[in-house]
């Protein structure tokens, strides 16, 4: 099925919503904590839901459990006025525990119905469901349980030039000292 324009512009935000939310200025992981503070804030942020629904669907990151994926991909092929209602997703679509309440609250408010079924398609998207309906879900989660706030240690899993093993022995380089070698080579004295 192919993604509709309004889904296409939307989780292109939202996706980058989600990534904000991430890392703080330090560089920590701090996307439970923020997700959190996201759900507590979420009466505030009602007014936006049908502007802005990529602000509040955060509140709803990894709240979804997809029991029937196909229901999602006729919904992500919809634009915003062909959307359907909460009530017909029920079946394929469950809510975590946790979000219950939450989803109550926005039923409440006008456009809350619409607002649901929207989250619910922006997860299905972000974990990856398009096109690989058997495959598992990237779960932001898991590498929140991994390395909590306050002993996170600053490593993601990326590899760097200097500062990590690439298993090469012999040519890892310390960062500081890279920096020193570039800062020699554009005329500077070394510090010592």
């Amino acid at each position: 099925m192919k993604l509709s324009r309004f889904f296409d512009d939307l989780m292109a935000v939202y996706q980058a919503e989600i990534e904000d939310l991430k890392s703080d200025s330090e560089g920590k992981n701090v996307l439970k904590v923020r997700l959190r503070e996201k759900a507590q804030q979420l009466p505030l942020l009602l007014p936006m839901m049908e502007s802005n629904p990529e602000m509040l669907a955060p509140a709803f990151h990894q709240a979804f459990i997809f029991l029937n994926p196909l229901a999602l991909e006729g919904v992500i092929s919809k634009e915003a006025h062909q959307l359907p209602a909460w009530s017909a997703l029920t079946k394929s679509v469950r809510l975590e525990p946790w979000a219950e309440a939450l989803a109550k609250l926005v039923l409440k408010e006008e456009g809350g119905d619409r607002f649901l079924v929207i989250a619910a398609a922006l997860e299905y998207l972000l974990r990856g469901h398009r096109g690989a309906q058997t495959a598992a879900p990237q779960n932001d989660q898991d590498e929140d349980e991994d390395s909590s706030d306050d002993d996170y240690d600053g490593d993601d899993g990326n590899v760097g030039r200097y500062d990590r093993d690439d298993g090469d022995d012999g040519d890892d380089r310390d960062l500081d000292e890279a920096g020193a070698d570039w800062l020699v080579e554009q005329g500077f004295d070394r510090k010592e």
